[in-house]
């Protein structure tokens, strides 16, 4: 159908976010993605929710592991997630990073590498593009069918070479660097969380101090970049929002589309038809 300017719409997104969420070893990455409205729970090896906080996770074989176990497999999951029935109103996936080792596994196949690295000058992880736009696409059908991806991953510290500065350290994703560019660019948030850290200085000699950091535990969520990490968002949110267990998702989702879920994508669909 061809478009026309000669009349303009005005356009707003009602679909929920995709969030990309990392941070230091136990601030509470994954109590705060449950705290997402009817998740669902899709984790690699060695991934596990904290003791205290119950989640829905497919159903396996008596015995089975619940883990994702092939790149195949949490597409087929994500595949019923998007054409199904159900109930569900968010996706967690715990971890990206976990999964990135299964995405290399599948690149081998489809290749017939002996090993990711086997194909040398890098290749091997440019092929991998097409593993990770696959599932990025399915990540994007779920967003589009009313339902909210957030998505886990660890953190590690890298130098960075700033074209403007002289290098300094900084907190990123623990991925390669093709993935983690593709996944930051298609999430509406990458949220970054630590604990809140006061640099203090105490002198230790005559004209000597040394600087340590002190903190009580407050964990914080950052939503724009600094050059200690990697952050996003594109909705108009504080760049730093204090993180509460049981709190965080009711101070984010002040700032963009709650996530209704498939059983209300279907009733839309209906009601326009009926129109």
């Amino acid at each position: 159908m061809a478009k026309s300017i000669s009349s303009l719409n005005s356009t707003k997104s009602d679909k929920p976010p995709i969030t990309l969420i990392y941070g230091v070893d136990g601030v509470g990455k994954t109590s705060l993605a449950a705290e997402w409205p009817d998740p669902i729970y899709l984790h690699t090896q060695g991934e596990e929710p904290p003791s205290n906080i119950e989640l829905a996770t497919p159903s396996a074989e008596d015995g089975e592991d619940t883990a994702i176990q092939s790149y195949d497999e949490m597409i087929e999951l994500m595949t019923q997630l998007v054409v199904g029935d159900h109930d569900r109103k968010t996706v967690i996936i715990d971890s990206v990073d976990g999964f990135e080792s299964l995405v290399w596994a599948k690149t081998c196949e489809r290749n017939g590498f002996a090993s990711i690295e086997a194909p040398g000058y890098g290749k091997g992880y440019i092929e991998t593009d097409q593993e990770w736009q696959f599932f990025i696409d399915g990540v994007v059908a779920l967003k589009q069918r009313g339902i909210a991806v957030v998505m886990l991953a660890h953190p590690e510290v890298i130098r960075f070479d700033s074209p403007i500065t002289d290098p300094y350290s900084r907190y990123t994703i623990k991925l390669h660097k093709r993935a983690n560019a593709m996944l930051r660019e298609k999430s509406d948030i990458v949220l970054f969380m630590n604990y809140r850290t006061t640099i203090k200085e105490k002198e230790v000699a005559r004209q000597k101090t040394v600087a340590h950091g002190e903190g009580g535990g407050d964990r914080q969520m950052h939503t724009e970049e600094r050059p200690g990490f990697l952050a996003k968002s594109r909705y108009q949110m504080p760049p730093t929002i204090p993180y509460k267990i049981g709190k965080g998702y009711a101070e984010l989702s002040k700032y963009f589309p709650a996530p209704y879920g498939a059983v209300a994508t279907e009733t839309k669909t209906a009601t326009k038809k009926a129109a």
